[in-house]
């Protein structure tokens, strides 16, 4: 078998007889719809929509990884995360909403970069689509910080060694999925074939087409 050729995801989708959005919310919703199933049987299927999104993991001249904590209510902890946020505006460009974040969050920016990882957050009960992007060449953002609201209040930053968050994720301190996600992917890629390997910044995203401006 080749590998290069048949270990990929593929779009497909099942025949859908029914669906409604029983809720919408400001930014996400609940979907159910019918969906047959291989047999010929109907099945319910209940899931959130989602927007999408984008996250940031930035990496400094000593390579330590810009990390934050925030308060996040549904499993009742302060979880330690990367950069992220929504895309907010349908087709927008995900590397300015990055761009954005990076700012927000953490007052940055970088002078490199790439495409790290595109994933699905939850594709058992979400159609959250998230691109992770790695970020090199830190420096201070200029002008103004973000004036921060709501949970953003209490955000803390930290900078720490990849090895460290490497050891801490293995060690189940750490839970966070797109952190997890992206510190390994980074350690994979920096064992392996090398950054220069990763895709360019603006690389196509099926799951969520976004304007190239």
């Amino acid at each position: 078998m080749d590998f290069q050729q048949q270990i990929r995801d593929a779009a497909e989708q099942w025949p859908v007889r029914a669906g409604e959005t029983p809720f919408k919310g400001r930014v996400t919703g609940v979907r159910t719809e019918e969906v047959q199933m291989p047999d010929g049987t109907w099945a319910r299927r209940d899931y959130q929509t989602h927007p999408g999104s984008v996250s940031v993991l930035a990496v400094d001249d000593r390579q330590r990884v810009l990390i934050l904590r925030q308060y996040r209510h549904p499993v009742r902890q302060r979880l330690w995360e990367l950069p992220a946020g929504l895309l907010d505006v349908p087709g927008e460009n995900p590397l300015h909403a990055a761009q954005r974040e990076l700012f927000e969050e953490a007052h940055c920016k970088a002078g490199e970069w790439r495409v790290l990882v595109d994933f699905y957050t939850s594709p058992g009960g979400t159609d959250e689509a998230l691109r992770l992007f790695l970020a090199t060449d830190l420096s201070e953002a200029e002008g103004d910080r973000y004036a921060a609201h709501g949970e953003e209040l209490e955000i803390e930053t930290a900078r720490v060694p990849l090895e460290e968050l490497i050891r801490l994720v293995l060690a189940g301190e750490l839970h966070n999925p797109t952190l997890i996600t992206g510190t390994l992917a980074l350690h994979a890629a920096l064992t392996g074939p090398g950054l220069d390997a990763l895709r360019p910044a603006d690389s196509p995203w099926p799951a969520r087409p976004f304007r190239q401006d």
